[in-house]
């Protein structure tokens, strides 16, 4: 698919530009896209000569490659930028974005370097947020169903870390592993970009939508599945559930810690009554395992509880603060 288009001829490619300045309605935005990168020297150039048929600008942070990523993907027309050392992909994003708004940049769209994305879906992406009905817009090539040649870790694991997010975010979305998205660029302040690897996934919804920014999913399409693109799938869905747990331990440590904590103590306390009724009432003796059950269960319900009360009662300090 990338070879067709890119030997399109001017015609053709003449009328993709006419449409896509349709696409942006009648008050001209500026789209930019950030493509953060890593040793995607066979594929960088050709995603960048696509991706000017559909965007203003495309930027290229050249996350310290040790290939010839920077230098194709400047021959091919794109704004590099490139890191002295390797930062990892929120720090990439990061610098991709401030560079996007230096250019003036009205909707900053990113997607991935490797080529999983199809360019031709950018008009579609950046639609909601032209009409005024989003500040960010998902892409989802799974909207509606995961594809019946998706692997059965790829299920399981979608749908592990989007219940993560969506619960962290107080969203419903149905792909928030998607890097494919775009951004009102008026609304990009509120990101955090501290998250190293493909793990700045997961948090960029969860900001958002913290932020009580609107948020829309589109459906979109892919040149291939993206298992290609992570090569320890256990390991990646473990950091990234690791990330959502941190998150949701600072803004809702009541529900991560205190609402468990109490039902782990009230259990453990109730069995200690049921425990001494009987050894009283002399049913039955005491036995050591179900003894350590139950302190168990209380001192670590208990512990639970005092954990979340005290992250909330700091946050709420720290809040009042800062107002």
């Amino acid at each position: 698919m990338i070879n067709n288009q890119l030997f399109m001829g001017k015609s053709t490619q003449s009328t993709v530009r006419k449409e896509n300045r349709c696409a942006k309605g009648r008050v001209p935005q500026n789209v930019t896209v950030v493509l953060p990168a890593y040793n995607e020297e066979v594929s960088i150039g050709s995603i960048v000569l696509l991706i000017r048929l559909y965007a203003d600008n495309v930027v290229v942070v050249d996350d310290c490659s040790s290939d010839r990523t920077a230098e194709i993907a400047k021959n091919a027309g794109a704004d590099v930028i490139v890191h002295a050392s390797n930062k990892g992909k929120g720090t990439a994003l990061e610098t991709g974005f401030k560079a996007a708004v230096d250019l003036g940049a009205d909707i900053i769209v990113t997607m991935d370097s490797g080529g999983q994305h199809n360019p031709a879906d950018i008009p579609r992406l950046v639609a909601p947020i032209i009409k005024g009905s989003a500040d960010m817009v998902n892409g989802n090539p799974y909207l509606y169903s995961l594809s019946k040649n998706t692997s059965i870790y790829r299920r399981v694991g979608q749908t592990i870390l989007d219940r993560f997010t969506n619960m962290d975010s107080g969203l419903m979305i149905t792909d928030s592993q998607s890097c494919f998205r775009a951004f009102a660029a008026s609304k990009t302040g509120i990101l955090r970009f501290n998250v190293q690897g493909m793990l700045v996934e997961s948090k960029t919804p969860a900001e958002e939508g913290k932020s009580g920014l609107r948020i829309k999913e589109v459906e979109i399409g892919a040149f291939h599945d993206f298992e290609g693109s992570v090569r320890d799938p256990i390991k990646y869905i473990l950091g990234a559930l690791k990330t959502i747990v941190k998150d949701i331990e600072v803004n809702k440590p009541l529900y991560l810690y205190a609402v468990p904590g109490f039902a782990l103590a009230t259990c453990g306390f109730y069995m200690g009554l049921k425990f001494l009724e009987a050894f009283l009432l002399g049913i039955e003796g005491l036995h050591s395992w179900s003894v350590f059950l139950m302190v168990f269960l209380a001192v670590a319900g208990i512990c639970m509880t005092m954990r979340g009360i005290v992250i909330y009662s700091l946050a709420e300090v720290t809040t009042q603060t800062e107002i």
